[in-house]
C-alpha cells in the first residue's frame, strides 16, 4: 500500500508538460530523435512547406496523435498531439497531413491540428502521396504556367524552323540521327549522329533538346522549372520539372519530326582526345528511335534482315560502339574510376503492387551513350572554362585524405596491395582497386570508397570531376529534366548571340548551382523512400523463405546482406548464437567465441524474418547452422582468445585480423601523396557506373 501512495503522489506531482508527453508516447511505443524545435527543421523540397507533418492518426486516452512516418528523417519530430477540436473530421489510423500549431515547442509538446486526409496506409497511391508531400513534390502545375504553356504548339510551326535557319541555326535534318534510350523513356533529351573520316578518327554530333527557346528568364515557366530544378523519378510514377506538353511533346526529340536542338559537334581522334569542334543551334529530325536493348542485339545478334529494317543505322551502331569504346579505353588510361554497384528496378502490375524485383538491366549500349554524354559535357565545360564565361561546372572534389587512408587500410584486408595516401589522383585510386584479390568483395568496397569521397554537386568555380578524373566537366545533355543543363544552354545561347552577359549571369551561377544541388539531393531521397516502399510491400510475404545473398556492409549493431534481387536486409548482431565485434579497421566482425569471422562479399543464406511496412525496415537471419560451418580449409577457424568477462579483447581481435591480412610489399611513401604498390596484371571488369556523375 505504501508503495502504491508513493506511485500516486508521484503521479500528482508529475508537470502538465510532462502528463502529456506520457499520453502521446503511448499512441506508439517507438523511440524518437527529435530536433530541438520543429522550426530547426528546414522544409523539404520544391514546396518549401512548413510546420508540416505527414503520419499516421492514432487514438490515444485523452484525444489523438499523429505519428509521423518514421521512414522519412524529415519528420522525425516525434509524436503531433492533436486536440478533439483540431480532429476535423478526420478519422483514426487513416494517414493525414498535419499543420503544427506550436512550430517553437519543446519536444514532445509539440500539438497540430488535422488540414487533409490522405487515406488508408496500406493503399498504394496513399504511401506514393506521403512520398510526394514528405519531399515538397508536386504533380501539378500551378495555373499561371499552364496558361504560358497552352499557345504553345505541339511541333514547331514549320514557318518558325524556316525563319530559325534564316536566322543563322544551321538545318541539320539530312543527317543520320538516333536516339538511344530505355523502352519506357517518353522525355528524349539527346540524339547522335556519326560520321567516320578518312584519316580513322571520328566527327561525333551529340544533338540536345534546346529547351532554352521555349523556358525563357522571367517567366513563370522559368521561375517553376528552377523551383523543382530536377524531374524525379518515382517508382510508379515521373514528377516532371517541365510541363509534359514540354518535357514530352514539343522538347522530345522524337522520331520524323523537325525539333530544335543545340549541336556538340566534335572531332575526336583514334586515342580519344578532342582535337577541335564547335557548339551551335540547329534544327534536326531523328530518323528512328532506339532502345538499349534493340540496339544490344543488332550488334550481337545480327541477322540477314536487319540490313532491311534498320538500313544504314546498322553500320552508325557499329562506328558508334567503336568510339565508344576508344573513349573509355581513354577515360581509364586518365584514371576515371568505374563503380560496380547493382541498382534496383523493380517492376509493377497494372494496380501498382509489384510483380517483381531484379538489378537494373544494362549491357554496353548504355556505356555508349554515356561515353558520349561525357565527351560532350567535357568539351562544352572546357570551352566555356578557357571562354571566362559565368558558367555551372559539374564538380567532384578531392577525396579527405584522412578518409581515404582508412579506406585503403580496409581494402588491404581483402587483398589489396600497395596503399593510398596523402593527396591522391584518380589514377592512384584505379590502380589500388585492380590489385584487389577479392572480387566477391569488389562491390561493397566500391561502396566503401564512393562514402570515402565528396559527393559530386553544382558549383560556379570549375573544381574539376575526380570520378571522371576529368580537369572540366558540366552537365549539357539534359535539360528537359536537369535544370543547370537549361541554364548553362541559356549562357551559351546569349555567347552564341554575341550578347555580351557576363555581369549578367555572373550573379545568378551561384543560386543556380547551389539550388540545384539541394533539389538534386532531395530527389535522390524521394526516389530512394519511394522504391523502398515497394521493396517491402515485395517482401511482406516471404516471411521463412530462403535465399541466397551477399553480405554487403557491417556496422556495430549487424550486417546487412543483398540479395541477388539487390533487396537488402539487416541480420543483427544480437539474434546469433555468439557475440560479435565489429572491427572497423578490417570491416569485419569476429565472434568472441567460435571465431567466426563475417566480413564484406561473404557468401551467405539467410531467413526472411521480419518485415516493417510502416518503418520500411526488413529483417533477416542466417541459415540454421551458419555459425557452426567451416570458415576455412584447414577446419573450424581456432577461437579467439578470451579477455576479461569472457570477452574478445579489441586489441587481440585486431592483432588476429592483422595476421591474416594478404601480405604486399610496400615501399616508403614520397612526395605529395599517391599509390604506393605494385598493381596486378588485367582489369577487374567494371563497367561504367549508372546514375548522376
Amino acid at each position: 500500500m505504501e508503495n502504491k501512495k508513493k506511485r500516486s503522489g508521484f503521479a500528482e506531482r508529475m508537470s502538465e508538460s510532462q502528463q502529456k508527453r506520457n499520453r502521446v508516447i503511448k499512441a506508439k511505443e517507438v523511440k524518437y530523435d527529435l530536433p530541438e524545435t520543429l522550426a530547426d527543421q528546414e522544409p523539404r523540397g520544391p514546396l518549401q512547406v512548413k510546420n508540416q507533418v505527414i503520419g499516421i492518426l492514432r487514438q490515444t486516452p485523452t484525444g489523438a496523435a499523429v505519428i509521423p512516418d518514421p521512414s522519412f528523417r524529415s519528420t522525425d519530430y516525434g509524436a503531433i498531439e492533436i486536440d478533439k477540436n483540431h480532429l476535423n473530421g478526420a478519422p483514426f489510423n487513416m494517414v493525414v497531413v498535419c499543420e503544427v500549431l506550436n512550430p517553437n515547442g519543446d519536444k514532445g509538446d509539440l500539438r497540430g491540428t488535422i488540414t487533409e486526409v490522405l487515406g488508408d496506409y496500406g493503399n498504394n497511391d496513399v504511401r506514393m502521396m506521403t512520398v510526394l508531400r514528405q519531399f515538397g513534390l508536386s504533380q501539378t502545375f500551378p495555373e499561371a504556367v499552364q496558361k504560358e504553356v497552352e499557345p504553345l504548339p505541339v511541333n514547331p510551326d514549320p514557318e518558325l524552323i524556316i525563319k530559325e535557319i534564316a536566322g543563322g541555326r544551321r538545318d541539320k535534318r539530312d543527317l543520320l540521327t538516333i536516339t538511344i534510350d530505355g523502352e519506357d523513356a517518353k522525355d528524349l533529351d539527346d540524339a547522335i549522329s556519326i560520321e567516320k573520316l578518312k584519316n580513322g578518327n571520328f566527327k561525333l554530333y551529340v544533338h540536345i533538346a534546346d529547351v532554352s527557346n521555349y523556358v525563357r528568364e522571367g517567366t513563370m515557366l522559368d521561375a517553376e522549372a528552377f523551383s523543382r530544378a530536377t524531374s524525379v523519378y518515382l517508382v510508379d510514377r515521373v514528377i516532371p520539372m517541365l510541363p509534359p506538353k514540354l518535357s514530352n511533346g514539343l522538347c522530345s526529340l522524337n522520331p520524323n519530326v523537325d525539333r530544335l536542338a543545340m549541336t556538340a559537334e566534335m572531332l575526336v581522334d583514334r586515342e580519344g582526345g578532342i582535337y577541335g569542334g564547335e557548339v551551335y543551334e540547329s534544327v534536326i529530325k531523328s530518323d528512328r528511335r532506339m532502345s538499349y536493348t534493340e540496339c544490344y542485339r543488332i550488334l550481337t545478334d545480327p541477322k540477314p534482315e536487319d540490313e532491311k529494317e534498320y538500313g544504314e543505322i546498322v553500320p552508325m551502331l557499329i562506328t558508334m560502339k567503336e568510339l565508344a569504346e576508344i573513349l573509355k579505353s581513354m577515360r581509364e588510361r586518365r584514371g576515371a574510376i568505374g563503380f560496380e554497384m547493382p541498382e534496383t528496378k523493380v517492376i509493377l502490375n497494372d494496380d501498382g503492387t509489384v510483380k517483381d524485383i531484379m538489378p537494373y538491366p544494362i549491357n554496353f549500349t548504355n556505356g555508349i551513350i554515356e561515353s558520349f554524354m561525357i565527351c560532350a559535357n567535357e568539351f562544352i565545360a572546357k570551352k566555356f572554362f578557357d571562354l571566362k564565361y559565368p558558367f555551372v561546372y559539374r564538380v567532384h572534389e578531392d577525396p579527405d585524405p584522412i578518409k581515404i587512408a582508412r579506406f585503403s587500410n580496409i581494402a588491404r584486408y581483402f587483398g589489396a596491395s600497395g596503399r593510398l595516401f596523402g593527396r591522391i589522383k584518380p589514377l592512384d585510386v584505379q590502380r589500388f582497386m585492380d590489385t584487389i584479390g577479392d572480387k566477391t568483395a569488389l562491390p561493397a568496397l566500391n561502396e566503401l570508397l564512393l562514402r570515402s569521397m565528396a559527393k559530386a554537386r553544382y558549383c560556379s568555380d570549375n573544381l574539376g570531376h575526380f570520378g571522371l578524373a576529368s580537369k572540366y566537366y558540366c552537365h549539357f545533355t539534359s535539360p528537359i529534366r536537369r535544370y543547370p543543363d537549361l541554364y548553362i544552354h541559356r549562357i551559351i545561347k546569349s555567347y552564341l548571340h554575341g550578347e555580351n552577359s557576363r555581369s549578367h549571369f555572373a550573379g545568378l551561377v551561384d543560386n543556380a548551382a547551389e539550388h540545384s544541388s539541394d533539389m538534386e539531393r532531395n530527389a535522390v531521397d524521394a526516389e530512394r523512400a519511394s522504391d523502398n516502399i515497394k521493396i517491402c510491400e515485395y517482401m511482406a510475404d516471404k516471411i521463412g523463405e530462403h535465399y541466397d545473398g551477399v553480405i554487403s556492409s557491417i556496422i556495430e549493431a549487424g550486417v546487412f546482406v543483398r540479395l541477388e534481387n539487390t533487396v537488402e536486409g539487416f541480420v543483427p548482431f544480437r539474434t546469433l548464437r555468439d557475440h560479435y565485434f565489429f572491427d572497423d579497421r578490417t570491416y569485419r566482425a569476429i565472434g568472441a567465441h567460435g571465431g567466426k569471422i563475417l566480413s564484406i562479399g561473404m557468401p551467405v543464406t539467410i531467413v526472411v524474418e521480419k518485415v516493417d511496412t510502416e518503418e520500411n525496415k526488413i529483417d533477416f537471419s542466417f541459415e540454421y547452422g551458419f555459425e557452426e560451418e567451416r570458415t576455412d580449409r584447414g577446419g573450424a577457424r581456432p577461437p579467439v582468445k578470451k579477455g576479461r568477462k569472457g570477452k574478445a579483447s579489441a586489441a587481440k581481435v585486431r592483432r588476429g585480423a592483422t595476421k591474416s591480412r594478404a601480405a604486399a610489399p610496400v615501399r616508403k611513401p614520397s612526395g605529395t601523396g599517391g599509390f604506393v604498390g605494385k598493381p596486378r596484371k588485367g582489369r577487374s571488369g567494371r563497367g561504367p557506373a549508372r546514375g548522376r556523375r
